[in-house]
């Protein structure tokens, strides 16, 4: 089948991957001038399925009110919000009832365990060499942070995830660089979790599925597909004019942007960005830098080793745009990262050998990603991945991918197609 796949961010990839690997002629289609140059630039970089919940959850309206008076808060409010981020929030806030946080973290862990397998399978089968490292850490500062956590380790027993509650100085046995002047009650050790450089995995996977048949084209604008053909790509390079070309199957993977695309098929598709940030600095001195991945339970800001790099990634912000960054989440990376491991990352050179981030993250209210048909014909949708693409995307891609070639997917994907969206 003649497919064209829209996007090229780790979701993207490992679909136009998958979909080459199984015979289709794929031509993937890209704004940028190449893969991973947006959300899955320069995130934290951590796999840890059982991690992987629904923003959407009892509780979180309230916490969302006391974090705007809070300088290092995990969650941000810029004002004015638009009338569509408004109305994103009402069905946010809908989500967050029990039922539905329960449903959608089936769901998400569902899919996010089945990535995890096929991530794995990738790696292995192709040999794909980047830089990664096993196990992560959950650093709890205090009792408050302690018992914070329990609802979310009862999930993973019921998952029959493979943790330890460990203490400070267990702790220090599996991170010996923790700094020694920071006081803290203890940690999750999860050593089946991971992390990972998702551009640098995006990259070698686009390489995989150009040795499979797929065609990328970079540089290349998409216009909104068109209802009395929704299988025709209308694409514009630069100032050449539009060319329209015919497809068998469409495979909507571009973030945020595919808004805008399906909006003309009659598809209301309600996402919207919450931005992260990350600093990311080569190391200092390797000895005092983490081996792994961490995770400050307080802040919410993970910390990774990444090769010869450290990357300090968190905050959700809702509101405001791309271009503008917020001082003070830049800030909250900077103070967890010095609290932590002061001396790992060579932060002089901010201009240079320092990059900050900001990205956004295209998330549905409730949580999780949308996969499958469209209820379109010839349209298919992997869509709204959020915070946890790099967790999700392998998976997701495989799942498009067996219901595209009419096979009955190895994950049941009760509630993850286009009419949860409708109910």
């Amino acid at each position: 089948m003649k497919v064209a796949v829209i996007g090229a961010g780790i979701v993207g990839v490992t679909t136009a991957y998958e979909l080459a690997a199984d015979g289709h002629q794929v031509t993937v289609f890209e704004r940028r001038g190449a893969v991973a140059e947006e959300t899955s630039f320069a995130n934290a970089g951590v796999v840890a399925p059982g991690y992987v919940t629904p923003w959407a959850a009892p509780g979180m309206p309230a916490k969302v009110l006391r974090y705007l008076f809070s300088r290092h808060a995990p969650v941000k409010l810029t004002l004015p919000l638009s009338a569509a981020e408004l109305g994103w929030m009402v069905q946010w806030w809908r989500a967050c009832k029990l039922d539905a946080y329960m449903a959608n973290r089936a769901r998400l862990q569902r899919l996010a365990f089945y990535s995890r397998e096929r991530l794995h399978w990738l790696v292995d089968s192709l040999q794909l060499d980047y830089d990664r490292s096993p196990g992560y850490l959950v650093l709890l500062r205090s009792e408050k942070d302690q018992r914070m956590v329990q609802p979310g380790l009862q999930v993973l027993r019921e998952a029959g995830v493979s943790f330890h509650e460990i203490d400070a100085a267990t702790t220090r046995q599996v991170e010996p660089a923790l700094n020694p002047d920071t006081p803290f009650l203890g940690a999750i050790h999860l050593p089946e979790d991971e992390a990972g450089n998702c551009r640098q995995f995006a990259l070698l996977l686009k390489d995989a599925a150009k040795t499979a048949g797929a065609r990328f084209n970079f540089n290349t604008n998409v216009l909104p597909l068109d209802r009395a053909s929704p299988a025709r790509l209308t694409v514009q390079q630069g100032e050449d004019p539009p060319v329209a070309l015919q497809f068998q199957a469409v495979v909507v993977c571009g973030g945020l942007e595919s808004v805008a695309l399906l909006r003309p098929l009659g598809l209301q598709v309600p996402m919207a960005p919450v931005y992260g940030y990350s600093i990311s600095a080569p190391l200092r001195e390797a000895l005092n830098a983490p081996r792994s991945a961490l995770m400050d339970e307080r802040y919410k800001v993970a910390i990774t080793r990444l090769g010869q790099r450290v990357r300090v990634a968190g905050s959700a912000e809702i509101g405001g745009t791309l271009k503008r960054r917020n001082p003070a989440a830049l800030q909250t990376l900077y103070k967890v990262l010095h609290d932590w491991f002061p001396g790992a990352a060579q932060l002089s050179n901010k201009g240079a050998a320092v990059q900050e981030w900001k990205g956004a993250r295209p998330m549905l209210p409730d949580g999780p990603p949308v996969l499958g048909a469209s209820g379109i014909p010839g349209v298919w949708l992997n869509l709204g991945h959020g915070s946890s693409g790099w967790a999700l995307a392998c998976g997701s891609a495989r799942v498009v991918a067996d219901l595209m070639s009419g096979h009955d997917p190895l994950l049941d994907i009760e509630g993850l197609g286009i009419e949860r969206l409708a109910g």
